[in-house]
């Protein structure tokens, strides 16, 4: 029997295994209309996705395994170079490109924990996560993984949450950025918004931020894994002071999109 070794890493890694060249985790109601999704964006041409291998014997979702480490944190450096940052912006443009022309099954569930800003239809599947925590990089190859929370959104709200994930836009110390401005404009640039797309985007990303601390609050509020045990570890206070940092510039960020 091939040997499972447990993977770590990410907010919800309990039983998530290598088992040779593919990854098992436990499965659920969205994992087939997750896994008619990930079909539809290798066929339509869309390759920084893992392939879906159906279910295991014992229920698991199965999925290529994608060599490589995460960006966050130890690898940041990967997207550091403003070209590096705008090959982000245009893997996320071509997903959304490339997501367009899905249909859902009839019977599709999907886990999105933070609906789209309309009346939860959403114009895309989107991923909702794209961030450097879920992006995959070994060598000249990338993959965004994690696909468990894809569903309806639309693609600013999508954009938004990796702005601010890869700019990154945090109060920090750490990670606060004196050029963050510039890489907003650089991940704008690169997934190719128009004027009135950018004017929305730049309120956006505070509202986005806000959202995923609003999700913690309520987690905590009511006992809900994992983000109970996110918000017990200190993560929503670090939103709140980015969600806040974020607030305060936004006419600079609104600049620097349209100058």
């Amino acid at each position: 029997m091939t040997e499972e070794i447990p993977l770590a890493g990410g907010n919800v890694s309990a039983g998530v295994v290598r088992v040779g060249d593919t990854v098992r985790r436990p499965a659920g109601p969205w994992t087939p209309a997750v896994h008619a999704l990930l079909t539809h964006l290798r066929g339509a041409g869309f390759h920084a996705a893992p392939r879906p291998r159906g279910v295991d014997e014992r229920g698991r979702e199965v999925l290529e395994f994608v060599p490589g480490a995460t960006v966050w944190p130890d690898r940041f450096s990967e997207v550091e170079p403003r070209a590096r940052l705008a090959r982000v912006g245009r893997v996320i443009r071509d997903f959304h490109d490339a997501v367009a022309g899905f249909i859902p099954p009839p019977d599709a569930a999907w886990q999105v924990v933070i609906p789209p800003e309309d009346d939860g239809r959403g114009e895309i599947i989107a991923h909702h996560d794209l961030a450097p925590w879920n992006l995959v990089t070994d060598r000249d190859s990338w993959t965004f993984i994690d696909w468990d929370g894809a569903g309806p959104g639309s693609r600013l709200w999508d954009l938004a949450y990796a702005v601010k994930a890869f700019v990154p836009l945090s109060a920090d110390p750490d990670w606060r950025r004196s050029d963050a401005a510039a890489r907003v404009r650089v991940l704008a640039d690169a997934y190719g918004l128009d004027e009135e797309q950018r004017r929305r985007l730049a309120p956006m990303l505070a509202r986005r931020s806000r959202a995923m601390y609003d999700l913690l609050a309520a987690g905590h509020a009511h006992g809900t894994p994992p983000w109970a045990r996110l918000w017990a570890a200190g993560h929503g206070e670090v939103w709140r002071r980015d969600t806040e940092h974020i607030e305060r510039h936004e006419q600079h960020w609104l600049a620097a999109l349209l100058t």
